[in-house]
């Protein structure tokens, strides 16, 4: 009985091991797997891996890059380091522009009020003009000297050649005796800051009087030609 029963489980294991192999034959065996994944191996090998499609970039081509990066970086803080020194001098050169540009109003006061005594006629020839105009003196001159102390000059005008950077022509004066273009006549005066202009002259230029004979005779032959 114990060998027949023996016997009988012997035949079940051997029909368990036979369903075993042909359930491992339907689904591939680990030799057929191994080949199969060995020929998709080759196929991404061919196709390329996106490891294998990115480019590398070369240790030389990085440091090329780099000493650009740095280049261009030590540029950039050389400009700004030049700005920077250019507006602290200008700071530093004409920080006081728009002050000085106020203070030409004292001068230009002082000019009116010694014109508006002088034309008084009720003042002509007395002791008290005088004395009031030499006070206006001294106080125009200690201006003007304050002024040169910090770079603040006056722009010389008459008998010069009219200059459109410092002069402005408010009108034309008939004279002979000048070269036209010359100025005779300052209306207001002009100043500079070191190399920039305050504000220009205001002046009057000459130019040639229309009773001239020479310009009458160049009339009459443009004339005559005509």
């Amino acid at each position: 009985m114990e060998k027949d029963q023996n016997n009988n489980i012997e035949e079940e294991n051997k029909e368990a091991n036979t369903e075993a192999s042909d359930m491992v034959s339907e689904n591939g065996s680990p030799t057929e797997n191994k080949e199969a994944n060995t020929e998709a191996s080759d196929m991404t090998s061919e196709n390329g891996s996106p490891t294998e499609n990115k480019k590398e970039i070369l240790p030389e081509e990085k440091i090329i890059e780099l000493e650009d990066k740095l280049t261009r970086t030590f540029a950039e803080m050389e400009n700004q380091r030049r700005r920077f020194e250019k507006e602290k001098e200008d700071a530093f050169d004409y920080g006081g522009f728009t002050f000085a540009k106020e203070a030409l109003n004292l001068i230009d006061n002082l000019d009116r009020s010694k014109q508006s005594l002088e034309n008084d006629e009720s003042l002509k020839n007395t002791e008290a003009l005088s004395k009031m105009l030499d006070y206006f003196n001294i106080i125009n001159k200690d201006l003007l000297s304050v002024f040169e102390k910090n770079d603040i000059k006056q722009i010389e005008s008459i008998n010069k050649k009219l200059d459109p950077n410092l002069h402005q022509a408010m009108m034309e004066i008939e004279d002979d005796q000048k070269e036209p273009g010359t100025i005779i006549q300052e209306i207001q005066k002009g100043f500079l800051m070191k190399d920039r202009l305050l504000r220009p002259s205001l002046v009057a230029v000459s130019k040639k009087s229309s009773k001239n004979p020479e310009n009458n005779e160049k009339n009459q032959e443009k004339m005559e030609n005509k």
